[in-house]
């Protein structure tokens, strides 16, 4: 089921560095569009009409938080298909991080909490050596080659939207706004009897545009952004920049 497939990958993706709109896109272009007939359709095709709308967008921005049994896990990260991304993420006991890429090479830039907690014995010394500084060229390094896949809407689309083999019951809800578009949503339980609830734009291209989950471990909300708009890159100057190996082997020194 979408909700849990949205959830579960934005943190899971959170995880992956250790380890989707104004909504609905442009206002007078979903105005002017077809409009989701949630009296006609079952909760089950509206569901999937989320799933295409996805699956078909160049460009989105995911922004919330996602809590766990550690605290509360937040993302604001704006990324295509092209692989391009920006933002932030950051994790309970591990600090937050920038993230750049331009679709070839990936930009980190941790904070002090992250240094620390990354460093290990030698964190403190790798926050205050690095400060201010970001990583680069780890594309290949097998602990860190999950980040070019966050900032690629492609896979993440992939992951979010095909088919995981669970049998979650979606029940419709209610019509409302978010963020200032017009919504219809989903009521969905999965296998374990945890409940999320998926806010799909009811005009133009309906994306999903907001998902809550209230229950279960992984609460929070995720609200998902301007769809479709281009992503405005700005590679950090050579000179900020560390080589992944070149930091792993200064820190080893340090």
């Amino acid at each position: 089921m979408l909700s849990k497939r949205l959830a579960s990958t934005a943190a899971i993706c959170l995880l992956l560095a250790v380890g989707t709109a104004a909504c609905g896109g442009d206002k007078d272009s979903a105005a002017s569009g077809p409009k989701l007939d949630t009296d006609k359709l079952s909760a089950q095709e509206i569901e999937k009409q989320a799933k295409d709308a996805l699956a078909g967008a160049s460009a989105v921005k995911i922004a919330g938080t996602m809590a766990g049994e550690d605290g509360k896990t937040t993302i604001d990260l704006s990324l295509d298909t092209k692989g391009q991304c920006t933002g932030s993420m950051g994790m309970p006991g591990m600090g937050s991080f920038e993230i750049i890429s331009d679709g070839k090479a990936t930009y980190l830039k941790p904070d002090k909490e992250f240094w620390k907690a990354f460093g290990g014995p030698k964190g403190e010394q790798a926050a205050e050596l690095f400060k201010g500084r970001y990583l680069t060229g780890f594309e290949n390094d097998p602990q860190m080659k999950s980040l070019t896949t966050v900032c690629n809407l492609a896979e993440l689309s992939k992951k979010i939207t095909e088919d995981d083999g669970t049998k979650s019951k979606a029940e419709k809800g209610s019509a409302g706004t978010v963020n200032g578009a017009k919504t219809f949503s989903l009521k969905v339980t999965n296998d374990d009897g945890e409940q999320s609830t998926i806010h799909i734009a009811t005009e133009g291209r309906f994306y999903p545009v907001r998902i809550e989950k209230a229950s279960g471990k992984d609460g929070g909300q995720l609200d998902f952004t301007d769809y479709d708009k281009p992503v405005a890159i700005k590679v950090p100057a050579a000179d900020n920049v560390i080589d992944f190996a070149k930091f792993k082997q200064q820190l080893q020194t340090a």
